[in-house]
């Protein structure tokens, strides 16, 4: 009975060692040491690109166990940046994005896979225009370590394309997609 019980306690604790070794971030929006930019095609002639000011999030990672990474951002539409105002009062309005209706957009990370050539594969469900879909980012891991600060950073950049028709956002010609790179930089909690 003791060995039972003393092999249960082992194995309780090592699952919760393991469970436990991720390290919690927050990404660093404050200084600006992340992004999330877009890029849209125009008329087929061109690219219009942008970016959403405010955005916000966390994330566990585990460089052992990268495959029990968690990542979740929050994205405020009424932010979208293009560098031109009355651009992006058309963006932000219902020919588009509605942000007056839908200010929030939500990234929540379903699973992470760790590809053959050291690249990792996000797949989660993005909430956009009041629909959500799953999408896979392809992203990358740049580093980690000691900032000047006395904390410690990790950092990812990522992409992925979305279909406008999926989120129920309007075509036009040639722009039926919009590609999306994210820069992450994340600060252990």
């Amino acid at each position: 009975m003791k060995k039972t019980l003393l092999a249960l306690a082992l194995g309780a604790t090592t699952l919760f060692s393991a469970a436990t070794l991720a390290d919690d971030y927050v990404i660093d929006t404050n200084g600006a040491h992340a992004s999330i930019n877009f890029k849209v095609p125009h008329l087929g002639y061109s690219f219009i690109k942008g970016r959403f000011n405010d955005f916000g999030g966390e994330f566990s990672y585990d460089p052992a166990n990268v495959t029990d990474s968690v990542i979740v951002v929050n994205i405020d539409t009424t932010s979208l940046d293009s560098n031109h105002a009355e651009r992006d009062k058309h963006l932000r309005s219902g020919d588009f994005i509605n942000a007056s209706k839908f200010s929030t957009a939500t990234f929540k990370s379903t699973s992470v896979e760790e590809n053959a050539d050291g690249t990792l594969t996000l797949n989660g469900d993005l909430t956009l225009h009041g629909k959500t879909n799953p999408i896979a980012i392809q992203a990358n891991f740049i580093g980690a370590g000691e900032d000047p600060w006395g904390g410690y950073r990790a950092g990812f950049e990522g992409t992925t394309r979305l279909a406008l028709k999926d989120y129920d956002i309007a075509v036009m010609g040639a722009s039926s997609y919009v590609d999306l790179e994210l820069h992450v930089e994340g600060i252990r909690k």
